[in-house]
């Protein structure tokens, strides 16, 4: 897909918005940039464009938290979860999403992908759903910089060299399998197996 040849007009009402959250680290200049960047990389992917600049805010919101945690800002310092796979569609949103709704706000969790998918794949919403995690905040991201360096813990789910390394991390490799395609008993299949690698994971980290 060609890229934007300008953001959504509408961009110009989120940024003070986002930059009143952040009053005191980062200006409106510095919000509405970066907005409009998260903008353009959902664009690039997107099949439907109607919810566009609501999903670039999200993606913004979730960028500006995790600068906030790099710069050492208070009230920002909550151990970070970050999962990566290769189009965010899948697997990468199945553990967020079981992760979110296990720590109850102790733990920042967020996924992305290396090439984000235009959607997510089907039967992820249900088997979210069965498990009485929240599906709705569910979408493909990008991988961006600035939540790879706030990370405390990297887990990548198939994502190869593409996946990024970031001094200091910890890194943990799920070789979980792909749902794409995948019929639902799979797909339900896949989630547990997740699940169960969440439950490891949240007894390894001292604040959970």
């Amino acid at each position: 897909m060609c890229a934007v040849a300008s953001p959504d007009e509408r961009l110009a009402v989120g940024a003070p918005r986002l930059a009143t959250r952040h009053a005191g680290r980062f200006g409106v200049e510095t919000v509405q940039s970066l907005l409009t960047d998260s903008y353009r990389r959902l664009a690039e992917t997107a099949s439907v464009t109607m919810h566009l600049v609501v999903l670039a805010e999200r993606l913004t919101a979730e960028r500006l938290d995790a600068l906030a945690h790099v710069h050492g800002a208070p009230g920002s310092g909550l151990p970070r979860v970050l999962f990566v796979c290769s189009h965010n569609a899948g697997r990468s949103q199945l553990a967020a999403a079981l992760s979110q709704h296990r720590v109850q706000g102790r733990v920042t969790v967020s996924p992305a992908g290396t090439h984000p998918a235009p959607d997510i794949e089907p039967h992820i919403e249900q088997v979210l759903t069965e498990a009485g995690a929240d599906p709705t905040a569910a979408f493909p991201k990008p991988l961006t910089d600035e939540v790879v360096r706030a990370a405390d813990i990297v887990i990548t789910m198939g994502c190869g060299d593409a996946c990024p390394i970031v001094p200091g991390r910890r890194y943990l490799d799920w070789p979980v399998p792909d749902p794409d395609g995948a019929q639902i008993a799979v797909v339900r299949e896949i989630r547990d197996d997740i699940n169960a690698r969440i439950t490891e994971l949240l007894a390894s980290l001292p604040s959970t």
